[in-house]
């Protein structure tokens, strides 16, 4: 299992759009993050700053990245430009977190 993190951001007032539109977020693009290899998969506004933290478990890279070639994420992508900073495919401006440290309590 690989782990990522990555940060967002969110435009001034759009927070109770954005928990909107993912509650829940569409059926198609819940299957596809999963027939991808998405373990688990959380988002987390900071309010103070309208950042959002992503975090993912994954099982494969290739097939994280295989996720953004799909027609349900370019549509998803079209569906958030709205309400998020974004780049010119309509992906949203995220930045990767190195991992720096992790605990994890050993199943016995």
């Amino acid at each position: 299992m690989i782990r990522k993190a990555f940060v967002m951001s969110l435009s001034a007032g759009q927070e109770v759009e954005y928990r909107r539109r993912h509650d829940p977020i569409w059926p198609e693009l819940e299957e596809v993050l999963k027939a991808h290899g998405v373990l688990s998969y959380s988002i987390f506004l900071c309010p103070e700053t309208n950042q959002l933290f992503a975090y993912v478990e994954i099982e494969d890279e290739a097939r994280w990245e295989a996720i953004a070639r799909t027609e349900v994420c370019k549509k998803w992508w079209v569906h958030m430009r709205d309400i998020m900073p974004t780049n010119p495919d309509n992906s949203p401006v995220s930045r990767e977190i190195p991992e720096v440290f992790h605990l994890e309590k050993q199943v016995e």
